[in-house]
């Protein structure tokens, strides 16, 4: 195992496991991937499971840059 790996994919913000949970099934549900409602993920390629993450970080990057937007 490489050093630094066990980290894993932990919330940085204490309490933010759930709700960054909720939001992965949310886009989950807007780009149309069916069948992971069970939290079963191993039936996916891992290609739609990286359009997940990939638009999960798009949508934290946009709601950032609103609330920084507002800070002006």
């Amino acid at each position: 195992m490489a050093r630094g790996s066990s980290t894993g994919n932990r919330a940085l913000v204490q309490g933010a496991t759930r709700a960054l949970d909720q939001f992965k099934y949310e886009v989950a549900r807007e780009l149309g991937i069916q069948g992971v409602e069970d939290g079963y993920w191993g039936d996916l390629p891992s290609r739609q499971c990286g359009a997940v993450g990939g638009h999960m970080v798009r949508k934290m990057i946009e709601m950032a840059e609103q609330q920084l937007a507002g800070r002006r």
